[in-house]
This record gives structure tokens, sequence and C-alpha cells, in this order.
């Protein structure tokens, strides 16, 4: 009985505790469950989920995206599409759309090489022809079976009429000081030939070379081509200006651009099948261009063209591009060199550029001459 009577107060004891311990838990109400926890997980305004796919959100707010899709203009417009916006001072975006050949978005220029998706040709030299090593060439163009060549330097530069074959001078005009001759172009019956800082351009008569006017620009003037309704000008920079054949008046303009962002120093010009070919000063390439969206659809390696006999005297920079329409022929030459070469385009199985990068825009202090 002892035994009995002293378990007891302990039993009471442990249920009072159990008791106590079950009343302080109260049932949690169906209002104090949170709603992520009942409801599915519900993706962020600003990304997309696809089967079998991670989600992948749109840029952040630091940068711009370039536009889905290239844009057509409309048929009279006079505003070239722009390509893609920069979207810091490191990166710059290419088009978003499925172009397998362009990245969306690269590294800025550098000096280093680079491998491009962009395709890439050297050249196959079908013939020679000699070149006046005092040509200071700046414009070339082929046309009736002659070369039309516009020459720089203050004091030097010229408007010439040459022979393909011999590479006599065969009609010449002495620009006058202080002008600086640089891009030429055939419209019609007319020559039209740019300056370089002078902000001028001269309109000459094609067979007796007789000065027919001037006009004016804002720019620096390079080179000069068209497209058989508009002349097409570079001004050293990345930009692409259309004029006016007749009035000079700037209709628009494009910013040229590869998978690696803008091309500057666009020199010399030549309009051949419906794309714009222009020597990249400083360098051995010439882009091949878009003129509608200014993007580079090629590039052309010309390094190797002289031999060193060909380097003493000192030869310039490769400068001149010209095609003759009938013969499907491609001519291209530089400043000072004594050979003008006809070539053909080689496809390259892999688009690697050894150069093409680190170019600044604008005008380097110590090139006083360009």
């Amino acid at each position: 009985m002892r035994k009995a009577f002293t378990a007891t107060p302990r039993i009471w004891l442990v249920l009072i505790f159990l008791g106590t311990t079950l009343a302080a838990c109260v049932p949690l109400e169906a209002a104090d469950v949170p709603a992520a926890v009942s409801s599915p997980i519900a993706l962020p305004p600003t990304a997309t989920l696809t089967p079998g796919l991670a989600a992948s959100p749109t840029p952040s707010p630091a940068f711009t995206a370039g536009p889905a899709a290239e844009s057509t203009p409309a048929p009279n417009s006079t505003t070239r599409p722009t390509p893609p916006l920069v979207l810091s001072p490191t990166v710059t975006a290419g088009p978003t759309a499925a172009a397998v050949d362009s990245p969306t978005v690269a590294e800025t220029r550098t000096s280093a090489p680079m491998v491009t998706r962009i395709p890439l040709y050297t050249y196959r030299i079908i013939h020679t022809y000699p070149h006046d090593r005092e040509a200071y060439t700046q414009g070339l163009l082929f046309t009736d079976g002659v070369l039309y060549e516009s020459t720089g330097l203050v004091g030097a530069s010229s408007l010439r009429k040459v022979a393909l074959e011999t590479g006599e001078v065969l009609q010449f005009y002495a620009v006058p000081e202080p002008y600086f001759g640089e891009g030429l172009t055939l419209f019609g019956d007319r020559l039209i030939q740019l300056t370089w800082k002078s902000q001028t351009g001269f309109v000459y008569d094609r067979e007796s070379f007789a000065l027919l006017g001037t006009f004016s620009y804002p720019t620096q003037g390079w080179g000069l081509t068209h497209d058989t309704q508009q002349l097409i000008m570079s001004d050293g920079s990345a930009t692409l200006h259309f004029l006016d054949p007749w009035t000079f008046e700037e209709l628009g303009q494009v910013q040229v651009y590869d998978d690696n962002g803008p091309v500057v120093r666009l020199n010399e010009l030549e309009y051949i099948g419906g794309q714009i070919y222009a020597n990249i000063y400083l360098t051995d390439l010439v882009a091949r261009i878009d003129p509608e969206s200014g993007r580079v659809t090629a590039w052309i390696d010309l390094a190797g063209l002289l031999q060193p006999e060909d380097l003493d005297p000192p030869v310039n920079v490769l400068n001149g591009i010209a095609y003759d329409a009938q013969g499907e022929r491609l001519f291209v030459t530089g400043k000072l060199w004594p050979k003008l070469f006809e070539i053909e385009l080689v496809p390259q199985p892999k688009s690697y550029l050894p150069f093409i990068h680190g170019l600044p825009d604008g005008e380097p202090a110590a090139l006083a001459t360009r």
C-alpha cells in the first residue's frame, strides 16, 4: 500500500505536465500559411521558360540589347537603319536575330588576334600592272577600259586618267593648294572628288576635266562611291554618309559594325554587286559592307601583295579599289605603290583575322599626311 500511494502523485505530475504542453500547441489556421507554400512558383516578368531549358532572364537595365531583327526601311525612307547600340564603354551588342554569324554580345576591339564568324577571304593575283610610285592614291575607279585616280598630299594632289596596261597617265589635272585630294567617283559624265579637311568637293567634266563646280560637307572627306541612286561617302570614322548626287544634301547615314563592334577608319570605297567594299586605313584589310544595315558581311585580307623589292623606296598603305563591271575584274593598289593588282578572292575555311582591332576613331596626331 505504501508503494501505490507514493506512485499516484508522480503519475498526476506527469499528466499535469503533458496537459500544459498540449494546451500551448494551437493548430495553425489556413490564413497563417504563406501563400508561396500553397501556390505554384511564378517566373519573374523578366524571364522565360522553355521546356528542357533553364529560365533565361532578359538583360539587366545596365545595357540595352540590339534590335530583335534587322528592320527593312520604307521604300522612300531617307534614314538608314542603325546597328546595335553600344552597351557600355567596354561591351557592344550585335543583332539578336537568329543570324548564325553574329554573337549577341562581344568585347570591344583590342589589338589581340581574334576569331570571327564573318566570312574571310584572301586572294590570288591574276595580273600585275605598273603603277606610278608618285601617286598617293586616295580614290580609284575603272570604266571603259581606263582607270581614273585621285591622289593626295597638299601640292601634289591630282585627278588622273590612267592606262591600265602601262600605267601611263593619259590626262592630268593638278588640284590647287591648299586642297588634299581624296575619294573619287564617276556619276554619269561627272567626276566627283573629295578633299580631306577642307570640307570641299569638286565636280569635273569627265571628258575635259574642266571644273564644273564645288560643293561642301560638314565632315572630313575620305572615300567616295555610288549605288546609281546616291553617293556614298566615308569620313574616317565608322559612319557612311548617303548624299544626293546633284544637290549633295545628306539623305541618311549608317554605322558600320562587325561582330566585335564599330569598324572605324573606313577609307577608299567601291560599290560592287550591291555591297560596299572599303579599305580600312592602316591595315591590309577590306571590309565588305551591307549598305542597308551597315553590317560587315565579309573581310578580305590583302596582306603580302608587295614583294620586298617593291618596298624600296618606301611605300605607304594599301588604298584603292576599282571594279570592272563588264569584265568582272577587281583591282587594288596602294599609296605610292609601284604596282596595281587584279585579284581573285579566295574563301578561307577559318575566319581568323590577324589584325583588325585597336584602331582608335579620329586622327592620330602623328599621321599628319593621312
